[in-house]
């Protein structure tokens, strides 16, 4: 089970991280999480706009369909 939370970054483009939290997680943790991770890859300073994050619940990972080639 896991979010995926979208970021705004100073370079104009969205980065998608995934958070592995509970259904009941709250937000504003999500966020902070999301917001972390991205910090330690080096990629281009997040936006820190709480309110221009989009998160969204994936689910059980049983639900996904994997494909490998």
């Amino acid at each position: 089970m896991f979010w995926m939370a979208a970021l705004l970054a100073l370079d104009g483009r969205q980065y998608v991280h995934r958070v592995y939290a509970p259904r009941e997680a709250l937000p504003a943790d999500l966020f902070w999480a999301a917001f972390h991770c991205h910090e330690e890859t080096g990629g281009p300073r997040a936006s820190d706009w709480f309110d221009a994050t989009r998160m969204w619940w994936i689910g059980y990972t049983e639900e996904l369909t994997v494909h490998q080639y």
